[in-house]
C-alpha cells in the first residue's frame, strides 16, 4: 500500500510493551558514523515538540524516542524512532528519524535487492535506505529545529515506508 493511501487510513498510535526489548536492540544498531553530539540545542525541546502533536512515545536506554504505529485495518504495526542525539552539520545540527525494515542476510543483500533499494530511495522525496549492523533502516534526516508537525510527518513516513519494505522483503511483520 502506498504512503499516500496509507496516510488516509485511520492511524492509531499505540505503545507495544512486549516489543520494547526487541526494538531497542534493533535501534542500538542504528549508530551513525557521523559525529553525534550530546544534547543538541533543540534537544531540550524535542519532547515538547512531540507532545504538542500528542505523539505517544517512550524513551529507550539510548535516549531515542520510540513510537509504535498500528494500522488496525491491515493488522500490522511498525516502530519508528527519533534520535535522542543530533549530529553536527556545519553550523547547525541534524536529527535522524528512522524505522527498521528487515534484517540484512549474512553477506549482505544481493545485487538485485541492492539495486531495488537504491531505486526506491531515489523515488522517495525525503529519506533513504541505510544499513547499520545487520538491520535495514529507512532514515530521514531533518534539521534539528524541525517542529512537532514535521517530526510527526517524518515518523509516519519512515514507519510506513519501512513497514511496506518489510512486507515486500519478508512477507512478515516482525519489526
Amino acid at each position: 500500500m502506498s504512503l499516500s493511501s496509507r496516510s488516509a487510513l485511520a492511524l492509531v498510535l499505540v505503545m507495544v510493551a512486549a516489543g520494547a526489548c526487541a526494538t531497542t536492540a534493533v535501534a542500538e544498531n542504528r549508530a551513525s558514523p557521523a559525529t553525534a553530539t550530546g544534547p543538541a540545542a533543540g534537544d531540550a525541546t524535542l519532547a515538547a515538540r512531540l507532545d504538542t502533536r500528542e505523539v505517544r512515545y517512550e524513551r529507550d536506554p539510548d535516549g531515542d524516542y520510540r513510537v509504535v504505529f498500528a494500522w488496525q485495518q491491515e493488522g500490522r504495526s511498525q516502530v519508528a524512532f527519533v534520535s535522542g542525539r543530533a549530529h553536527v552539520f556545519g553550523d547547525s545540527a541534524v536529527r535522524e528519524v528512522f524505522s527498521p525494515a528487515a534484517r540484512v542476510p549474512a553477506g549482505g543483500f544481493g545485487a538485485e535487492r541492492s539495486d531495488m533499494l537504491l531505486r526506491d530511495s531515489q523515488s522517495n522525496v525525503l529519506g533513504a535506505w541505510e544499513v547499520a549492523g545487520d538491520v535495514l533502516f529507512y532514515v530521514i534526516k531533518l534539521h534539528d529545529d524541525a517542529d512537532g508537525a514535521r517530526l510527526e510527518q517524518a515518523l509516519e513516513a519512515a514507519a510506513q515506508l519501512a513497514d511496506d519494505m518489510e512486507l515486500r522483503l519478508t512477507g512478515e511483520d516482525r519489526l
